[in-house]
């Protein structure tokens, strides 16, 4: 392809409203050009780097077993209502009504319809398993688009569905697609985890999510540096800790002694007042159940974490009792609660093993308790109730856990039975006997993986692209176009390139020769040919590596040669 024919726009400067380096990127690059909040054109380079997404996405969703399939954007209001989703997605579901006044949204995913599809088609446990997916355009009606591809409100994404008669079944073909979620990004060149995370708003008993690992990341995983285990800070559980149980002659010293603390009820406010640290401190807060009040303590420095205290429940979610509640069950206002005398169930966090000398809150307006002892001043069961944090010891094996930002390009879930039994999508087992299919669901942002991949490959110059996302392989820049021996090489480098299958841009715009090589850094493109009279006159071009910067002088008649053993040595 010839730069003077691609509608290829490229910026000096970034757009004022760039809030992440990809975005800056994408528009400077020429690749997209915002039309609304959230809403952006994609440009003929931009799409590029998209079909290469999808293209890789495809190969591997085939390899895989799945089949394609395409469903429609716009979607009847009766299929969600019959999920029972229509009245409960929220404002991000963008309703409209046709002509005739009847109700539709524009799909934000697809789950309605594709058991739609299957239960029209499928009666018989012979007929599965099955696994259909599409690469579509969505539309979610974020409150706050942002960070161009990888927060629009428009944006396209592979999902897939997929259909089983059991659980063994469905728990195999989740187990597949992890391993074809996997080669994807290796094949995208990115550094990525699977991390185990919550199901959110489309549900399931169990998920992961695929993160490309970035300083510029939303979201933060726990990674252990020796085994694979990943997890969203969410869901992060870390090992006990063992052999922490304080001894027999500390637990016979120090008795609890109350102490006055007027109007100092917050963490930093005690441990300042009495002159110790935040992780002396036991903080006692006070949750309401179906089985009536417990006490979720968690030591004074970390963070509890309400999700795991409701898989210690088997609930979707706890909530702090109200101030009624708390008065009722410690004798005192919220901000002085503690463990010692409490008649109530407690569950405390490992954390507070080996503690020795504890302060908590006396259960008395204005007074906290020194000295407490977990064990000697008040019995609890102890799990995993804080927020994991660098250093805490990995669950799956001896290793230690760190935290990292990452961005979330995929996400498959283990969706049970949600779907099919309030849609009717059953099938008849062996036995004969009537059965609500068991599903689950796979997603893929397409955008927002080529997004991350510039988050995590760039420099102060511009795109650094990984070979197997690259719009373009290798281009071919002449530093002076009226130089008829310069443009005469050049045409024969790009046309033997393009005989051989190599993706080649060729740059052959009659502009100064600094601002091709500011657009060549800026685009990224693997490896660049540069042809100038002076190295031409030797019989040579100029090769360079965007990734590393190498810098090599060929033969004109071995250049081609070269080009294709630097794009192996890259994996391109």
């Amino acid at each position: 392809m010839r730069f003077s024919r691609m509608l290829l726009p490229t910026l000096k400067e970034s757009p004022a409203d760039a809030e992440v380096m990809s975005q800056r990127l994408m528009v400077r690059a020429g690749m997209i050009k915002k039309v609304a909040a959230g809403i952006y054109e994609i440009l003929p380079l931009g799409l590029r780097v998209l079909r290469k997404v999808e293209n890789i996405v495809r190969q591997e969703m085939d390899r895989a077993g799945a089949a394609e399939v395409s469903l429609p954007v716009v979607i009847p209001s009766e299929l969600w209502k019959e999920s029972g989703r229509w009245d409960k997605y929220g404002p991000e579901l963008l309703r409209v009504r046709d002509r005739h006044n009847r109700e539709f949204c524009i799909g934000p995913t697809h789950e309605e319809v594709i058991t739609d599809m299957v239960r029209g088609s499928v009666r018989s446990y012979r007929q599965l398993p099955l696994n259909l997916y599409q690469i579509q355009t969505k539309f979610r009606d974020e409150i706050r688009p942002r960070f161009g591809l990888m927060r629009g409100r428009e944006f396209v994404m592979k999902d897939a569905y997929s259909f089983h008669a059991d659980e063994r079944c469905a728990e195999a073909e989740y187990k597949n697609m992890l391993e074809a979620y996997t080669r994807i990004f290796q094949r995208c060149g990115l550094e990525f985890r699977a991390v185990e995370a919550e199901s959110g708003a489309i549900g399931g008993s169990f998920s992961h999510e695929f993160m490309v690992l970035t300083d510029t990341g939303e979201d933060e995983v726990a990674a252990c540096g020796s085994c694979e285990y990943a997890a969203n800070v969410e869901r992060a559980e870390v090992r006990p800790p063992v052999d922490k149980e304080p001894s027999l002659s500390e637990k016979s010293i120090n008795p609890i002694e109350s102490v006055s603390t007027p109007g100092k009820k917050t963490v930093e406010q005690v441990s300042a007042f009495l002159g110790v640290e935040p992780a002396a401190l036991i903080k006692t807060l006070i949750y309401d159940t179906d089985k009536g009040p417990v006490a979720a303590l968690v030591r004074g420095d970390l963070e509890l974490n309400e999700m795991k205290l409701a898989r210690v429940f088997d609930v979707s979610d706890v909530a702090l009792a109200d101030e009624e509640t708390v008065s009722d069950v410690t004798g005192a206002p919220s901000g002085f609660a503690g463990p010692v005398g409490l008649k109530i169930p407690i569950y405390a966090d490992y954390s507070l093993l080996g503690m020795c000398g504890a302060v908590t809150g006396g259960n008395e307006a204005d007074t906290h308790i020194r000295n407490v002892l977990p064990g000697r001043d008040f019995e609890a069961t102890y799990c995993d109730l804080a927020f994991a944090r660098t250093g805490d010891g990995c669950p799956r094996c001896e290793g230690t856990l760190t935290l990292r930002r990452g961005i979330e390009v995929g996400h498959v879930f283990k969706l049970g039975t949600k779907y099919s039994e309030s849609m009717g999508a059953t099938i008849l087992d062996a036995n004969g006997k009537e059965r609500p299919m068991i599903m689950g669901c796979y997603g893929i942002g397409i955008g927002r993986t080529a997004a991350a991949a510039i988050e995590q490959n760039h420099d102060e110059a511009g795109i650094i692209w990984p070979p197997g996302l690259a719009p373009f392989a290798v281009e071919v820049l002449v530093i002076k176009v009226k130089d008829e021996t310069s443009m005469s090489a050049a045409e024969g480098i790009y046309n033997e390139l393009t005989e051989a299958g190599v993706e080649t841009l060729f740059d052959e715009r009659n502009v100064r020769a600094g601002i091709k090589f500011k657009d060549a850094d800026l685009i990224g493109i693997p490896v660049r040919i540069t042809i100038g009279e002076r190295n031409l006159a030797e019989g040579l071009v100029e090769v360079k590596v965007r990734a590393t910067g190498e810098e090599n002088k060929v033969k004109v008649e071995d250049t081609v040669t070269e080009v294709q053993r630097l794009l192996k040595e890259l994996g391109g």
